[in-house]
């Protein structure tokens, strides 16, 4: 019996023009109906995640930054989970050995020194999973995000926590060579209080250990009083691997990742071709049937 349904976003709920299908929408609020809350979970932040359920008419809670930030539906902050000094100077040293980029998310914003790697950053991300990167739609969506102040422009990040009550929730390091982010990511797993994963092949999203999804699924689960096995999660990406190893239907994107399909039950249709709402449906429809 499904209870509760997770989603993650890019890859996932997205297509590629970072759209949520109608297919998607209607199976979600068909899930809704039968009285299935259905969560956001993604390593956005809010403010990026919030965008593109905007365009609908979808009232959802969220799990963002990979669990380091749980909202209600409201947009009412639930839970954070942020990274000390002391853990951030530990990430840093290691990625600035190595020579690379990173941008730091901090609940008032994203921080970058430089839009132009951004914007090669993003044109990868499309290319790696096997999409075509439409150039000028990227840079007008970095513009766009510089304008209104989600995406702040600095000339380095020392004096990012110098803003009262502002946090370090993740850090998004990025490098098309594979060895280097191989490299630090193995160095940076070897402390207990990091989390380490990845939305793409070629990047490295870094939280507080108590800052994974699996873990943000499984608090608000406890919540609403919804045992892990009753709970369906899909996803694309090693940084849904924590909650699909939670939960009693876990289900893979054509398009995921091999390692996300090892760990998944069920398999569905490409986030192209509206996987999410055909999984949903699917489920959902097989459950009613028992």
């Amino acid at each position: 019996m499904i209870n509760l349904i997770a989603t993650d976003m890019d890859g996932t709920l997205l297509n590629a023009a970072h759209e949520i299908s109608e297919e998607n929408i209607e199976a979600i609020k068909y899930a809704q109906s039968q009285g299935i809350t259905v969560v956001i979970a993604t390593g956005r932040a809010f403010y990026e995640a919030n965008a593109p359920v905007n365009q609908t008419d979808l009232k959802l809670p969220y799990i963002c930054l990979n669990g380091a930030e749980v909202r209600d539906e409201s947009f009412n902050i639930m839970s954070t989970s942020n990274l000390n000094r002391e853990l951030i100077n530990r990430i840093t040293t290691e990625l600035k050995q190595e020579d690379i980029y990173y941008q730091v998310y901090t609940n008032l914003g994203i921080y970058t020194e430089n839009p132009q790697r951004d914007l090669e950053i993003y044109i990868d991300i499309a290319e790696r999973a096997g999409q075509k990167a439409d150039v000028e739609k990227i840079k007008a969506g970095i513009q766009k995000r510089i304008d209104n102040g989600t995406l702040k422009v600095v000339e380095n990040y020392d004096k990012i926590e110098d803003t009262p009550g502002e946090i370090v929730m993740k850090i998004l390091a990025f490098d098309s060579d594979l060895d280097k982010i191989d490299r630090v990511s193995e160095k940076l797993a070897q402390s207990e209080s990091l989390a380490i994963s990845s939305s793409s092949r070629g990047n490295i999203e870094i939280t507080h250990s108590d800052a994974q999804k699996g873990i943000a699924l499984e608090t608000i689960a406890e919540r609403l009083n919804i045992k892990m096995e009753n709970v369906m999660a899909i996803g694309d990406n090693m940084n849904d691997i924590s909650m699909l190893e939670r939960v009693g239907y876990s289900v893979a994107m054509d398009n995921a990742a091999p390692e996300v399909k090892t760990v998944a039950t069920y398999a569905t249709a490409s986030n192209e071709n509206s996987g999410v709402g055909k999984a949903i449906m699917k489920l959902l429809q097989e459950n009613n049937q028992k």
